[in-house]
C-alpha cells in the first residue's frame, strides 16, 4: 500500500484554512498520482492504493468540514463515490484471485496471501463470501476438488471476472465524467 505523502511547510501559527489547504492540495495530488491507471484494467494493486488515496483525501475533507466552505460537501461526496467504486473493483480482484487459488490456477499473478485474509473477513452485507475452511481446504496443493466443486467454484469465478468489469467500466465513466468536469480545479477553488 502507499504511504501518504508528508504535508510540508506546516505552522501551529497557521489560520486553520490555511493548514486545512495544504493538507487537502497533497491529499488531492495523491489521488491524481494514481491517474495514470485508471485505463488499464491489470492494475488492480495501483487502483487499490488510489482508493486508499481517496479514502485518506475523504477522511480529510470530512474531518476539515467545519472549516471548508459549504461547497465542498458535494466534493466530498464525489470522492465517497470514488473511494466506494474502487473499493468495489478491489473486493471482485480479491475473490478472482481467491477462486482462481482454489481451482489452483496461477495465471492472474496476484497476491493470493493477501487475498485470502481479505476474502475470508467477516461478510458484507449482500456478499458472497467464501468459507475460510473450504479455502484452506481448496488452497492445499494436495487437494483436487471434484468435477462438481470445480463446477461450482468456475461459475464462481465466471460470475466475479464479469462484476469485475462492470465495476471497472463504472469507475473508469465516473473517473472520466470528474475530468471533464475538472473535479480536481473545482475542489482546489473552494479552497
Amino acid at each position: 500500500m502507499a504511504k501518504a505523502k508528508a504535508i510540508k511547510d506546516l505552522s501551529p501559527q497557521a489560520m486553520t484554512v490555511e493548514s486545512v489547504r495544504k493538507i487537502v492540495t497533497t491529499r488531492l495530488q495523491e489521488l491524481y498520482d494514481w491517474a495514470d491507471y485508471v485505463g488499464d484494467t491489470y492494475h488492480a494493486r495501483e487502483l487499490h492504493d488510489m482508493r486508499i488515496a481517496a479514502k485518506r483525501l475523504r477522511y480529510t475533507l470530512e474531518l476539515f468540514a467545519d472549516a471548508l466552505p459549504p461547497e465542498c460537501g458535494l466534493l466530498v461526496k464525489e470522492v465517497e463515490l470514488i473511494q466506494g467504486e474502487l473499493g468495489e473493483l478491489h473486493d471482485a480482484d480479491v475473490m478472482v484471485a481467491l477462486l482462481r487459488l482454489c481451482l489452483g490456477s496461477s495465471d492472474s499473478g496476484a497476491p493470493y496471501q493477501e487475498a485470502l485474509v481479505r476474502a475470508t473477513k467477516l461478510p458484507k452485507k449482500g456478499k458472497v463470501m467464501v468459507d475460510p475452511d473450504l479455502v484452506a481446504h481448496f488452497a492445499d496443493p494436495g487437494v483436487t476438488p471434484s468435477a462438481e466443486e470445480r463446477q461450482g467454484l468456475e461459475w464462481l469465478l465466471s460470475d466475479y471476472e464479469k462484476r469485475r468489469k462492470q465495476h471497472y467500466t463504472a469507475f473508469c465513466q465516473h473517473w472520466q465524467e470528474l475530468l471533464a468536469q475538472d473535479f480536481r480545479h473545482k475542489l482546489l477553488y473552494a479552497l
